[in-house]
């Protein structure tokens, strides 16, 4: 494991924020509680049936973590009554509410909504569209922030060339490479945004923002660099607090070099720590090439820009997955 996911787990074991992990009746999730609880990282409860759960994996060790089944929790009239009157302008009625309550998604999240946890993790069995969907009606997005968007933190083997040459000694953020296919200028500027909170929660230091194209500074024309353009000239309205730049390629915002021939002046000067993709088909094979490539460890992809940290996996994770982004979420709590 990269020092860095190590570093995120002491701190988080330093917060000791309190997790829902939504899918208690997979073995893997139930066993990351374990390992949550035994090194003291998070405070956890799993949803489900406690008879069940307790049967099936009688070789992990259940001290100290909370289990809860929806069916027969003391509060699930009120969940019940809340995602009624979160969803009623929509239509919802309370037999439906009560109703779509009971699935372990729904109850876990309006948890979290509810403030009985603090962060959620789940997907080891659910699709993205199935954790998300309940996150999005019930959390919704954070203020200022009108799209979820998702990030990758990539750590560049420790002790590499790379490492030191690139990124935050080798860590970087990577948005979106897993979420909105084709992003508006909008909602590359909410990307950003939702990166470098996730950036500064995850890896710390300065953030350096790189909106990336195939153009530099005008040096390419086509509709999708005048989005990217865009999007830089929004957030320049904005006036951030961060350092950004764009239109980039790619090697104007990794090398110093490159940087001063192609953008002289430019305020991230070729050390950029955080990479904004123009949308999901450059994202997402930018972040496998460096994985493959260059050995990187790729973490994610990290959900980001709601009200309070929802996180999602894929259904081919281990249990060490869940326990990392059990570890993240906590990092990204209020």
């Amino acid at each position: 494991m990269s020092r860095v996911l190590e570093e995120i787990k002491r701190k988080a074991a330093k917060l000791y924020k309190h997790i829902v992990l939504a899918e208690g009746e997979d073995e893997r999730t139930a066993k990351a509680a374990e390992v949550l609880i035994k090194q003291k990282i998070a405070r956890v409860t799993l949803i489900g049936d406690k008879d069940k759960i307790k049967s099936k994996f009688k070789q992990i060790d259940f001290s100290g973590i909370d289990i809860v089944n929806p069916k027969t929790s003391d509060k699930f009239d009120y969940y019940a009554n809340l995602l009624y009157e979160l969803r009623k302008p929509k239509g919802m009625t309370i037999e439906s509410a009560r109703e779509v309550a009971l699935y372990p998604l729904y109850f876990a999240t309006l948890m979290l909504k509810a403030g009985d946890v603090d962060g959620m993790v789940a997907g080891a069995v659910n699709s993205t569209g199935d954790v998300l969907r309940p996150a999005l009606q019930i959390i919704k997005t954070a203020p200022g922030i009108k799209s979820a968007s998702s990030c990758f933190l990539m750590v560049l083997p420790e002790g590499s060339e790379q490492a030191v040459k690139y990124g935050e000694k080798g860590a970087f953020i990577f948005g979106d490479c897993g979420l909105i296919p084709n992003p508006t200028a909008e909602q590359l500027c909410d990307i950003t945004f939702s990166c470098v909170d996730s950036f500064k929660s995850l890896i710390g230091g300065e953030p350096r923002v790189s909106l990336l194209s195939f153009s530099t500074k005008g040096s390419g024309k086509d509709p999708i660099v005048d989005k990217v353009v865009e999007a830089y000239n929004l957030l320049k309205g904005k006036n951030p607090d961060f350092l950004f730049d764009g239109e980039l390629q790619s090697d104007a915002a990794l090398v110093p070099e490159v940087a001063a021939l192609k953008a002289p002046g430019s305020p991230i000067g070729g050390r950029a720590n955080v990479l904004i993709f123009p949308d999901l088909n450059a994202g997402n094979i930018a972040y496998k090439l460096v994985q493959r490539l260059a050995g990187a460890e790729a973490i994610g992809p990290i959900i980001q820009g709601l009200d309070k940290p929802v996180n999602d996996l894929s259904r081919g994770c281990k249990t060490e997955d869940i326990v990392c982004a059990a570890a993240i979420v906590a990092l990204k709590c209020k």
